[in-house]
């Protein structure tokens, strides 16, 4: 290992207890692999179970003795972060939205999809924040707007943690499964807001042009992390078109560079290499470590005079339309929020009358055997009834709430970028 360069690893290792196959077995593989590995920081998304944790942190405990498992939600964020740098600090920040507590077989809302961070002390760069994230899942790549509303939410919250990690002068590292592919909205406004450079175009810039011939080349060519048919958990899903997806990310910036004196000497982080790893099956076994492939990357130490321009990673800022469109969709999703709420709330009152009647009717049964019937059927609305109180009432005006905080925060936004422009320009009044 050395202290010139920083070598990191991303990996989504499916480990949802009693749901995903051969959990054991391939936990136990992956805590093989990365502790053979020279990796400085492992970041892992869906290492839900805290035994499996401990399996790799002991594994991984003489190279990097420094982790931390991350809780949230109900069912834990599924996060975790390993290091061999000193940790000054963590938290964790769970988004405010993350799917509906009725969507019980997507689970996001149960598990508390978060990002998750640490800062480290490195003893060449001085702090280094590292985040570790999994985005939202359910929502498509193209709308409609209410289903991909909730992801944005969470872009949009991850790039300002990012882009505030910067300003305190802080070198920023974000790894995990953004459940996004490159050119989408919530990748643009992670990339532009936080001004993150991605480490797999900086080592393949003509990526975009290559035509692979099979799914393994696309995978070492493309960056596919996921969907793809040479992972053994992806081959049996007819659903799959294509060569597959690029989820999984390793993004990267320098500190927001204020007051250098010229004459200084500053020190740059910039991608070397990018691979994608894990793309074998689990040794004596004919099964992938994971449903998504892991990305490892390598980021040089270099120094630079501070006289001169950033290097790849020069401030950015989201465009006018980036934002529109991604107001515009969380306004579809409030417009929709409120329907159901409404719908929710019929059903709920609907109920109410209905066990009422129940209750009344129940003094004229003609037959003692129809009362077990009436019983079943009181306790199941009075379930649909409880639920659409919840979710109609609760979980909607929360949901509600949430889309409101987020829509003025980028208005304001917006019209903060304005109003500099402005000033900038001379015309500020």
């Amino acid at each position: 290992m050395s202290d010139t360069q920083l070598r990191v690893l991303s990996l989504n290792c499916w480990g949802l207890k009693f749901v995903s196959k051969n959990r054991e077995e391939r936990i136990e593989a992956i805590a093989h692999e990365l502790s053979q590995g020279d990796h400085d920081i492992i970041c892992l998304q869906e290492i839900w179970v805290y035994s499996d944790y401990q399996k790799v942190q002991e594994r991984l405990a003489k190279r990097l003795p420094n982790s931390k498992f991350f809780y949230g939600g109900a069912l834990g964020a599924g996060l975790a972060i390993f290091t061999r740098f000193p940790i000054l600090s963590t938290a964790v920040h769970p988004y405010s939205l993350n799917g509906a507590p009725i969507d019980v077989a997507a689970g996001d809302w149960f598990v508390g999809k978060a990002a998750a961070t640490l800062v480290l002390l490195h003893p060449i760069l001085g702090q280094v924040q590292i985040f570790n994230t999994h985005l939202f899942a359910k929502g498509g790549e193209d709308g409609p707007e209410h289903l991909r509303a909730h992801r944005l939410v969470g872009a949009w919250e991850f790039a300002k943690l990012a882009r505030q990690a910067a300003e305190l002068g802080r070198y920023v590292i974000c790894l995990g499964d953004f459940n996004s592919i490159p050119p989408t909205l919530p990748m643009t406004i992670i990339q532009d807001h936080a001004s993150l450079t991605d480490a797999w175009v900086v080592t393949h810039p003509n990526s975009n042009n290559l035509s692979p011939t099979t799914a393994l080349e696309a995978v070492e060519m493309l960056g596919i992390t996921a969907d793809n048919t040479h992972n053994t958990w992806s081959a049996g899903k007819s659903w799959i078109t294509g060569w597959g997806k690029r989820l999984d990310y390793v993004l990267y910036r320098q500190p927001a560079r204020l007051n250098h004196p010229p004459s200084d000497t500053i020190s740059v982080i910039r991608a070397t290499q990018c691979k994608v790893v894990f793309i074998d099956h689990v040794p004596g076994h004919t099964f992938s470590f994971s449903d998504h492939f892991g990305l490892e990357a390598t980021l040089a130490i270099e120094s630079s005079p501070a006289s001169a321009p950033p290097l790849l990673d020069a401030p950015r800022e989201l465009t006018s339309a980036a934002m529109a469109t991604t107001i515009q969709a969380w306004t579809a999703c409030y417009r929709f929020a409120k329907d159901r709420m409404k719908k929710e709330l019929i059903i709920f009152a609907v109920s109410i009358f209905v066990l009422v009647g129940v209750a009344v009717g129940t003094a004229w049964l003609p037959y003692p055997w129809i009362n077990p019937i009436f019983i079943l059927f009181t306790i199941a609305v009075s379930w649909l009834a409880t639920t659409m109180l919840y979710h109609g009432f609760l979980y909607g005006n929360w949901e509600c709430n949430a889309l409101m905080n987020a829509i003025e925060d980028l208005e304001h936004h917006r019209k903060g970028l304005q109003l500099l422009g402005r000033r900038n320009s001379g015309t500020f009044n």
